[in-house]
């Protein structure tokens, strides 16, 4: 069934919400050493303005939409964008660190927040024979500011100033309110209950399965894309020089990955994932090998891109539809979980990735015997030598 021309701008104007949050949300990676040396803290301090980011995302969505699902999702979504265009005014004019940190907080729970209601009015205003597809299309909207919104937002920040680049990104929400005030359903009504009444959803273990899925399958892609700037450089031999164009591609790969959540999500869902993950897991393997050679290692990590987000729409349907068998009330609820589940995820593959170097190699060591590259703490080399171990 085709999208009605009302649906397809109500698609796209979800699709732009979550393009601006991801923009607004990913952007500061590209300028923590400007922001560093602007407000006079260290570069790991700066680094508090992503992981608080990521931890109230993580932690307020779900209690804070549960909390406002009982409110008209016109007005709420409005509020919400209004608070983020706030966040990013903030933002932009403040030359303290913690109005900074802040503002980038109250920005995270708005962002999360609009994330599930946009979800949830996809899913109540989209035929059912597209909604899979849509949900898809909406997810992509993240992926796609990682590829197109970062980088012009970190060119801006590095042409002008950071401020600059909150500017814009203010800029770009103000559209986003105006487009969605008239394109928003105006007739989506709250549903009441309460938090505690949501949060017994968890006992469904249905629920926590659907939660944990998106967990460990974006863990297994982060533990190696967390470091795939030296496994490019070292491993397959790329200069660095060239390392912003493998980026890009891979992210122009994951965005094709949206769009294959969306066809598994419209077929069979949940009985096509178990196929999907052991191709995942192939892939991911088959860089223990392919990094000898560097256009099949190009070759494994563009096609780990193609598998990362593959199970987006359908744990997102199935959440909300598990939650909507529950209780009507629980489904904005059900539909902060996908999010929160996928930044749980990159988060524990980060910290697996940082334990593999930390305390082992990447797996194709250089031809040096006290490594010192970067990334890959030095490799200390012992040989037996006379019924002695000796350090060479």
């Amino acid at each position: 069934m085709a999208l009605s021309k009302k649906q397809k701008f109500l698609a796209f104007t979800l699709t732009l919400l979550t393009f601006v949050m991801g923009t607004s949300e990913f952007v500061i990676v590209g300028l923590l050493t400007e922001v560093a040396a602007d407000l006079n803290v260290t570069v790991a301090s700066a680094g508090t303005l992503v992981s608080g980011f990521a931890i109230a995302y993580a932690i307020g969505t779900p209690l804070l939409t549960g909390w406002v699902s009982r409110f008209p999702k016109y007005p709420l979504m409005l509020t919400l964008i209004i608070v983020f265009i706030l966040g990013n005014i903030i933002s932009a004019l403040t030359s303290s660190f913690g109005v900074l940190l802040a503002a980038r907080i109250v920005t995270a729970a708005a962002s999360g927040v609009l994330t599930a209601l946009a979800m949830t009015v996809a899913s109540d205003t989209m035929p059912a024979a597209r909604r899979s597809s849509v949900i898809a299309l909406i997810f992509a909207g993240f992926t796609i500011s990682n590829v197109l919104g970062v980088p012009l937002g970190t060119f801006i920040g590095q042409l002008g100033s950071w401020h600059l680049t909150f500017w814009t990104t203010a800029l770009l929400g103000v559209i986003a309110f105006i487009i969605s005030l008239f394109i928003l359903p105006k007739t989506a009504a709250g549903e009441k209950s309460s938090i505690v009444k949501q949060l017994v959803l968890f006992k469904n273990p249905k629920i926590l399965v659907g939660f944990f899925i998106p967990t460990f399958s974006i863990a297994g892609t982060y533990t190696i894309y967390t470091y795939v700037t030296p496994i490019i450089e070292d491993e397959l031999g790329i200069a660095s020089s060239s390392v912003g164009l493998v980026l890009l591609a891979y992210g122009l790969f994951s965005i094709g990955s949206n769009l294959l959540a969306g066809k598994i999500a419209g077929r069979n869902g949940i009985g096509d994932l178990r196929y999907a993950f052991i191709i995942q897991a192939i892939i991911i393997g088959s860089l223990y090998v392919t990094m000898d050679i560097t256009i099949a290692g190009l070759v494994s990590i563009m096609l780990m891109a193609v598998m990362i987000y593959v199970m987006n729409a359908t744990i997102q349907i199935y959440l909300m539809d598990q939650a909507a068998a529950y209780s009507t009330a629980a489904r904005d609820f059900a539909s902060s979980l996908t999010p929160v589940s996928v930044n749980i995820g990159i988060t524990l593959g980060s910290a697996l990735g940082g334990l593999v170097v930390a305390y082992g190699n990447l797996p194709k060591p250089c031809n040096c015997r006290r490594c010192m590259c970067p990334y890959r703490l030095p490799i200390i080399v012992y040989q037996l030598s006379n019924g002695e171990l000796i350090q060479i």
